[in-house]
């Protein structure tokens, strides 16, 4: 596989806390110079990073990160705030003490609420694979898939860890036809994204593929 076909499918992500408005504007350069599918920032950047990119990159942005335990409300509120601010994409982290309680009902209408608050934009639900059970992973790809949410995603990238192989071949038995998956956290080389390619996923987010992609170029490879 090229890389430039592998960049396609990858949200150049920076969402740590300290990030400043010159370390977004490097990813939002390194987004439009390696072609990536999208990048994926804080929600206060958004309308700042909007302005910036225009129709060059897509604006991808998070709600109720990095935990999930914000009430509906609110994650209904910063997503169309984010969306009257530009953004693109919305990747929302599920309620995960709801599922642990079996309220799967409840974590379903979140899910639909929040994709009618995105009308046309693309929904990607964070599970956080790495604190549910297999059982919760598979009722979640059925919650998903009823939801009307366009991806169901692994990680955060900010709990005990990311993506793995096991897991998106799991959502891949699991999930309906019409969603597809992303995988993030922890995807550390081109070998590591090919694979998550290959088992099914449609977009990876990382911020380290473009980062080696940048390495490779500045040592002549």
């Amino acid at each position: 596989m090229e890389k430039k076909e592998i960049f396609k499918t990858v949200d150049h992500t920076l969402l740590t806390q300290t990030a400043t408005w010159q370390d977004i504007k490097q990813i939002c350069d390194d987004a439009i110079t390696y072609q990536t599918a999208s990048v994926c920032i804080p929600p206060s950047f958004v309308k700042r990073v909007k302005e910036y990119v225009g129709d060059r990159m897509a604006v991808c942005t998070v709600i109720g990160f990095p935990n999930g335990y914000n009430t509906t409300y609110v994650k209904v509120m910063e997503t169309k705030e984010a969306i009257d601010n530009g953004a693109d994409e919305i990747d929302m982290v599920i309620n995960l003490g709801d599922v642990k309680d079996g309220k799967f009902d409840e974590v379903l209408e979140e899910i639909r609420q929040i994709k009618k608050a995105c009308g046309d934009k693309i929904l990607k639900v964070i599970i956080e694979t790495c604190l549910l059970t297999e059982q919760e992973k598979i009722t979640m790809c059925d919650v998903v898939t009823k939801s009307g949410a366009d991806y169901i995603k692994t990680s955060t990238g900010f709990s005990t860890a990311g993506a793995t192989f096991e897991d998106i071949e799991l959502f891949s038995k699991h999930v309906g036809e019409d969603v597809k998956m992303k995988a993030a956290g922890g995807i550390a080389s081109f070998d590591d994204a090919i694979r998550f390619i290959d088992l099914g996923a449609s977009r990876l987010g990382t911020s380290r593929i473009v980062k080696l992609a940048k390495n490779e170029s500045a040592s002549g490879y």
